[in-house]
């Protein structure tokens, strides 16, 4: 039995072993099926990945390709401050009215280019089937630049062309260095659309503003920026006497009155209506002087109701002057043709040392006031002998127009801006251009009637913030009170709850 029992055991030991080879084979082969599957699957995902990638890599290069065939202006989005990549309304309408082919020859060497001006360039070659850009390398084509100028010839210098008429654009003209003084330091700017825009314009035309500037009453010399405008511009200028000339040249566009330090004789001011009433043009930028009011000059505007006050403006609303000087007006800009562009920029207008008008009746004249200050100022009937800000008995209540809009029912037309130091270097700079730009603007209006090509340059550095001195103080009260009292309580709050989680 022991025997029987002992091979019984022996059989089912040697069955089970067999019954537990098949079930490890089957487990093997299916392992190995699905093993098969799996390195299958991943073929199939590797090779879809594969393809994937590829055309996705495909799609990216032909887009690539057809975004470098675009023009610059569907695929560069310009985020500088001073839009140095852009070009202005003034220049896309000059260039859209042309009717004849321009051609802007650009001097440089190879691989020399500016890539500033290479934009530039690419911006107007866009613009217009009239323009065409053409290099012109000086080591191929040496005594090319003769033609135009007698001058050295830096590389990315240009030369503008229609017809036989051509202007030379200098280097030096496109990338402008001047002097700051406020600070007395050097400040650069980018002038390249202003230059080509008005050397567009100059060769395309024939007859250019005839302009004349009032001398013989100690005036000041028009300051270079303003110069530089009127250049730009395209306006002919020269100085007039009228005691010698005996009355305003026939073919005056426009004359401008500049920073007088006496008034204009009887005569003279007669000369000066009878040509506004007659259809002239007349820009007056007339400040307070150590004589006080110059009663022939005032007059003028006098005529068209609007009345000159005595004095200095000063302004009673920290809103509306800068600086702690009451002096330095801030004044609120009027939405009209003249000043559209500066009400809707942001800018401030920093006018100093100003007389006040108001506004009465006007007659057939249309009057319109571009600057205004707020009901709380006052004007210094002192003058420049002022010992104090504050309103005394005798001042003259506000508020006032510093700049005002004359035409006149023959077509004559004045502007009346009530300071000439606004227009100076400081007071300029102050504003960041805007003050140029609105002299530019106002002459503009009254001799072109339109847009001006006279394009300012665009600042290569930091420009003035120019802000009231009520936000001045907000800014000092956030900056040195509000902002560190929150940071201690915010490490008092802080330093409490973590004593409280200890305990």
């Amino acid at each position: 039995m022991d025997m029987l029992e002992n091979m019984r055991a022996k059989a089912s030991s040697a069955f089970a072993q067999l019954t537990h080879g098949r079930a490890d084979g089957r487990e093997s082969a299916r392992g190995e099926r699905e093993l098969r599957a799996r390195n299958t699957l991943a073929f199939k995902g590797g090779s879809y990945s594969l393809v994937l990638s590829a055309v996705v890599l495909a799609i990216l290069v032909g887009i690539n390709v057809i975004a470098t065939s675009l023009p610059t202006s569907w695929t560069q989005y310009d985020i500088s401050a001073s839009k140095l990549y852009s070009v202005t309304a003034a220049t896309k309408t000059a260039v859209n009215a042309l009717d004849e082919d321009v051609t802007i020859y650009w001097i440089v060497q190879a691989d020399e280019e500016n890539s500033v001006i290479e934009n530039l360039l690419d911006k107007y070659d866009q613009l217009s089937d009239h323009i065409t850009v053409v290099k012109k390398n000086p080591d191929t084509y040496p005594n090319f630049a003769e033609q135009y100028t007698d001058s050295t010839v830096q590389n990315n210098s240009l030369v503008v062309e229609c017809g036989d008429r051509s202007r030379y654009i200098d280097y030096n003209s496109i990338y402008v260095t001047s002097v700051n003084y406020t600070t007395y330091s050097y400040e650069y700017s980018f002038d390249g659309e202003g230059a080509i825009t008005s050397a567009i314009a100059y060769v395309t035309s024939d007859d250019f503003p005839q302009l004349y500037v009032l001398e013989g009453h100690g005036e000041q010399e028009l300051p270079d920026s303003f110069v530089n405008q009127l250049e730009k511009a395209n306006y002919e200028y020269t100085s007039l006497s009228l005691l010698s000339e005996g009355g305003v040249p026939e073919d005056a566009d426009g004359v401008i009155v500049y920073g007088p330090e006496t008034d204009i004789s009887d005569e003279e001011k007669t000369l000066l209506a009878e040509y506004v009433s007659g259809g002239g043009k007349l820009l007056m930028m007339v400040g307070p002087t150590e004589n006080g009011t110059l009663e022939n000059l005032a007059s003028l505007v006098g005529a068209y109701g609007v009345t000159v006050e005595d004095g200095i403006v000063v302004e009673g609303d920290s809103n509306h002057y800068a600086f702690r000087m009451p002096y330095v007006l801030l004044p609120d800009i009027a939405s009209t043709d003249v000043t559209e562009s500066l009400a809707n920029s942001g800018y401030y207008i920093v006018m100093g040392e100003a007389q006040g008008a108001t506004v009465g009746n006007t007659g057939e004249a249309t009057v319109t006031e571009l600057l205004t200050t707020s009901d709380n100022s006052y004007s210094k009937l002192d003058g420049y002998a002022i010992t104090t800000y504050q309103k005394e008995e005798g001042d003259v209540d506000g508020p006032f127009a510093l700049a005002v809009s004359i035409e006149d029912e023959s077509g004559g037309g004045i502007v009346w801006i009530g300071s000439s130091a606004f227009l100076g270097d400081v007071y300029n700079s102050y504003s960041s251009d805007a003050n140029l730009e609105f002299a530019t603007n106002a002459l503009t209006s009254l001799v072109d009637e339109g847009e001006s090509t006279a394009i300012p340059s665009k600042s290569l550095g930091s420009e003035y913030l120019s802000i009231s001195e009520t936000d001045a103080s907000t800014l000092k009260l956030v900056m040195l009170g509000v902002l560190p009292l929150a940071c201690v309580a915010a490490g008092i709050v802080t330093l409490v709850r973590r004593k409280r989680g200890r305990k």
